[in-house]
């Protein structure tokens, strides 16, 4: 169930070193560990198994980089702009992405734990066959994001912008989306089972089963 559930916030030092993502372009193995990026530009930017621990950006642009098979481990983004950035294959955990831009941002194959999307644009995003477990998605918004085989363990939805987001081979039991807007998902009725909506949104999901709603 997706109710009653904390998340582990990323655990930070008071006392981060201030760093340049510069630093890790010609390592063997990249690596940035207790620091703090700002005011970066890392576009375009390609590497294998990057491992970022403890690690603050802010105002930090990931535009187009790819970071497959990334391992994240209490981390923060603040204002950063991640618009079509890869993370496929990725272990991210106990990260928090806030005030941050993640248009088409690739997520394919990894895994989510106690990450946190705080009033972000994650449209276009995708997650299929990710595994996403206790995950919060607040105030953002998700139009046309792509959750196509996703594995949602404790993953809440507060009021964020759903809209054709694709949930196709999705289970949504236990997932509370009622206070989310949307006017179309794309969802199968037999994954809606245990879903937790509005009375607004039941009425809306009818369409599915065919019947036909008299005001």
């Amino acid at each position: 169930m997706s109710k009653g559930f904390k998340i582990e916030v990323p655990k930070i030092s008071s006392n981060l070193a201030k760093a340049n993502f510069e630093d890790i372009y010609y390592e063997e193995d990249p690596q940035l560990i207790n620091c703090l990026i700002s005011n970066g530009q890392v576009d375009e930017f390609e590497a294998d198994r990057v491992i970022f621990s403890g690690v603050v950006f802010k105002h930090v642009s990931f535009i187009n980089a790819k970071l497959h098979r990334i391992d994240m481990t209490d981390v923060v983004f603040e204002n950063c702009d991640l618009s079509n950035a890869c993370f496929t294959e990725g272990v991210i955990h106990r990260v928090t992405f806030k005030d941050c831009k993640l248009m088409g941002v690739d997520f394919t194959d990894a895994n989510l734990g106690n990450v946190t999307f705080d009033n972000c644009l994650v449209n276009f995003s995708e997650f299929v066959d990710a595994k996403l477990k206790q995950v919060i998605f607040e105030q953002s918004t998700l139009k046309s994001a792509n959750f196509y085989d996703t594995k949602l363990n404790k993953v809440k939805f507060t009021e964020c912008d759903l809209n054709d987001v694709h949930f196709e081979q999705t289970l949504l039991k236990g997932i509370d989306i009622s206070t989310c807007r949307f006017e179309k998902l794309n969802v199968a009725i037999e994954s809606l089972a245990g879903c937790e909506v509005s009375p607004e949104q039941a009425i809306g999901f009818s369409s599915l089963l065919g019947l036909k709603v008299k005001q």
